[in-house]
């Protein structure tokens, strides 16, 4: 008799947070990535009412939780982790340490395409590069299946024959946005038993039983370390038939290592994964009831591969066509399609007739045309070899120079960027560069500047991220590149095939956008010295950083600072990582409310303070570092032409500048300027610059009679303001000290001689 449950319509992400509170993880690490995030973001608020205790860490990136899961996981703990596309491979080097220190573990990857171009919608690239990581693959086709797979995956990688970390995948959007009907049960109780008490057979909190995990190892010890985990998925290939049966006799529900829908008697049969397989059932069903003789094979288990059910289960047929969310470029087929060839073929008497399909790469999809096509093909093949080709893709169309993207907006002159509207004075003392003066131009004349971002972008109304490019652009003469992370600022203007950008523009992932255009900026002086460019001409460049770029790119930014290119890395600080939805970066204030920072019994807030990424980038001595706003004055502006002049003849500059974010703040929008100018007043946000390492204030809101206690800045932040309720006292003084003992270090440091 199946174990009691309750119905529910949820979507896949809800019922993966579901499975995580029936089963009552130890930890969970992570990094907020669409389409994955909602799976942390509703963990956090179960957590947040007091209903969950599982740990959970935001980490710096997807590589850093992936490196805390596996810390985790040595204690024994039972773990689980969140991840898509890019994030995946940004974690993809920690995976196969999690699976050779035989570590279990629950990932989920929500299927999204892979850069670039970057594309947020579902297909399987990133599934693919999980084959070979060791890793136990279970892939859940609708929501139901999401709930139930994570909960099969924890029995499954703690089963003492196998001890191996595995994967959940569904589809991104898809699945895991799509609503259904599902069950979940009654009783967590029910579920926690059907797991049994997690064991292992050591912990790294055991003084007295020391243990040494990942040593290095020589021949013939590694070798042997991969035979055994070979093993141990042989063993996951059994011990899962055995599971699935205990589950389906507690649940209702079945799921075979591989299912074969309507199979009896097929002469030609579709191969595919997850939600494209459901939509092709519907076809299957229609074509059965024309006579056709046709069936659909969908693997619920994809690593350990089921060579043997695919075999029997194909005894009959003529044909089969493989359907494949992703490609391997000249190879005639991707890593699917070279798999169940493979486990065809190797019988030498198969006379199959494979046929290899691309189809949904970046979320198009998969409709019940489609499906139909690809069974039309797959029957056709057995009649007429020649046909239809052994490999193609499923709904392309060719370019031609006819429809290339328009030059919508005409390229800016060097005349137009070059109008002297700032004015360098470089004044020598003691043999040392002063702090440079700057002559700005009257702001009618600045404002008159042709734009480098031109209106039609899509950014949120009241969203300060452009309004507050264009005043340091204001402030840069002549030509530029810039360079935009991932993020909103990217996101809004780039929709292709338009462009809002009036200058050449790059872009590349949070992690490496500065090592990027480093490496453009020395090819640039390289090629000057070659005289391959003309001695004249000169180019600004400038990275423009935000919704927790200082945050996953935190590294390789340090390493270009301590490189000293000549670039300026800017940041525009919204608090969050708004271009995924509004989790908590670590530039996000103590306290504040986020969608992985929920407010309720059990929790305030964002729980640490904010990252001071400023002051980490002056640790590394470069020339020049300010912070700004844009309501004060023309002061980012100024800032911008002694970044400029630093950046052409010292080497790397960082600024950061606080831009409004009504989304984010829940704040009205036609208090952005008011806000962050008590942002400054309050001290949360000073406004300074450091040249050559020494700090000078920008603005002293003490000596100008306009100090403000950090109420008066949080009492208009919509999801700060709950700090000012008597039951937050504490964290509200916590919060008022560490701004004050900020404040009082930096005017220490602005006094001193030589800070």
């Amino acid at each position: 008799m199946n174990a009691e449950q309750l119905n529910c319509f949820m979507t896949g992400n809800e019922l993966a947070a579901e499975a995580a509170k029936a089963i009552e993880f130890h930890f969970m690490g992570y990094y907020p990535i669409t389409p994955s995030t909602e799976i942390a973001q509703i963990i956090d608020r179960m957590k947040a009412k007091g209903e969950i205790s599982t740990v959970l860490l935001p980490a710096d990136g997807e590589h850093g939780a992936a490196g805390a899961c596996f810390g985790a996981t040595t204690a024994g703990a039972r773990v689980l982790n969140a991840t898509s596309a890019n994030g995946f491979l940004y974690s993809l080097e920690q995976l196969p340490v999690q699976a050779g220190s035989r570590l279990p573990m629950v990932l989920n990857l929500v299927t999204r395409s892979v850069s670039g171009p970057l594309d947020i919608r579902c297909d399987h690239s990133d599934l693919m590069y999980a084959l070979q990581t060791g890793w136990i693959i279970l892939m859940a086709s609708t929501p139901q299946a999401v709930y139930d797979m994570n909960i099969i995956a924890v029995k499954l990688g703690e089963h003492p024959d196998v001890r191996l970390p595995v994967m959940v995948v569904s589809d991104g959007f898809f699945t895991s946005h799509q609503r259904q009907s599902a069950k979940i049960f009654k009783d967590k109780k029910i579920v926690q038993d059907f797991l049994g008490k997690c064991s292992s057979s050591f912990s790294t909190l055991n003084p007295r039983q020391p243990v040494t995990v990942g040593p290095y190892m020589n021949d013939p010890d590694l070798i042997n370390n991969k035979f055994q985990l070979h093993q141990a998925h042989e063993a996951a290939a059994k011990v899962y038939q055995q599971i699935a049966r205990d589950y389906e006799a507690l649940s209702g529900r079945s799921y075979p290592a591989l299912e074969a829908y309507q199979m009896d008697e097929a002469e030609a049969a579709l191969f595919l994964l997850n939600s494209a397989a459901e939509t092709a059932k519907d076809v299957v069903d229609q074509a059965r009831a024309e006579g056709k003789k046709v069936g659909v094979l969908r693997p619920n288990l994809l690593r350990p591969f089921p060579a043997e059910a695919l075999k029997a289960a194909a005894q009959n047929l003529s044909s089969i066509l493989i359907g494949e969310r992703s490609d391997t470029p000249g190879s005639l087929g991707g890593p699917l399609s070279h798999e169940v060839r493979g486990t065809l073929f190797a019988d030498s008497a198969c006379r199959i007739k494979t046929l290899s399909r691309i189809y949904g790469l970046g979320g198009k999809d998969f409709r019940e045309d489609d499906a139909a096509v690809f069974i039309n093909e797959a029957l056709s093949v057995i009649t007429d070899p020649q046909a239809v080709a052994a490999f193609g893709f499923l709904g392309t169309e060719a370019g031609s120079k006819k429809n290339l993207p328009p030059q919508v907006l005409p390229p800016l002159s060097r005349e137009e960027m070059s109008q002297g509207l700032t004015q360098i004075e470089v004044v020598k003392s003691e043999g040392k560069n002063s702090p440079l003066k700057v002559t700005v131009a009257n702001p009618s004349l600045l404002v008159a500047r042709p734009k480098r971002i031109a209106p039609g972008h899509g950014a949120c109304p009241g969203c300060g991220i452009f309004s507050g490019l264009d005043q340091f652009f204001k402030g840069i003469e002549g030509d530029v590149v810039v360079l935009y992370h991932t993020g909103c600022a990217m996101v809004v203007t780039t929709d292709y095939p338009f462009s809002a950008h009036r200058v050449t523009y790059l872009h590349n992932l949070f992690q490496n956008g500065a090592p990027t255009l480093s490496g453009l900026v020395e090819v640039f002086y390289e090629k000057k010295r070659r005289g391959e460019i003309a001695v004249g001409e000169d180019i600004t460049f400038v990275m423009i950083t935000g919704d927790g770029g200082m945050d996953i790119g935190m590294g390789p930014t340090i390493g270009t600072a301590l490189r000293n290119h000549k670039m300026i890395i800017l940041e525009y600080d919204n608090q969050g990582y708004m271009n995924t939805g509004g989790q908590l970066s670590y530039t996000t204030p103590f306290g504040k409310e986020t969608v992985t920072s929920h407010v309720g019994k059990a929790s305030f807030g964002k729980t640490f303070h904010h990252k001071d990424t400023a002051a980490i980038m002056a640790a590394t001595g470069i020339p020049y570092v300010f912070t700004a706003i844009e309501s004060y004055g023309t002061d980012l502006v100024a800032k911008a032409a002694k970044a400029q002049w630093y950046a052409k003849n010292e080497g790397l500059v960082f600024g950061k500048i606080l831009i409004s974010c009504p989304l984010n703040w829940a704040s009205e929008e036609k208090y952005g300027q008011d806000i962050l100018q008590k942002a400054a007043d309050s001290c949360f946000f000073p406004l300074y610059e450091i040249e050559h390492g020494l700090t000078r204030l920008s603005y002293d809101p003490e000596k100008e009679g306009r100090k403000l206690p950090l109420t008066a800045w949080l009492g208009m932040m919509g999801k700060s303001k709950h700090l000012l309720k008597p039951e937050y006292a504490e964290a509200l003084g916590a919060f008022q000290n560490e701004v004050d003992r900020r404040w009082a270090r930096l005017k220490a440091m602005a006094d001193h001689p030589l800070l």
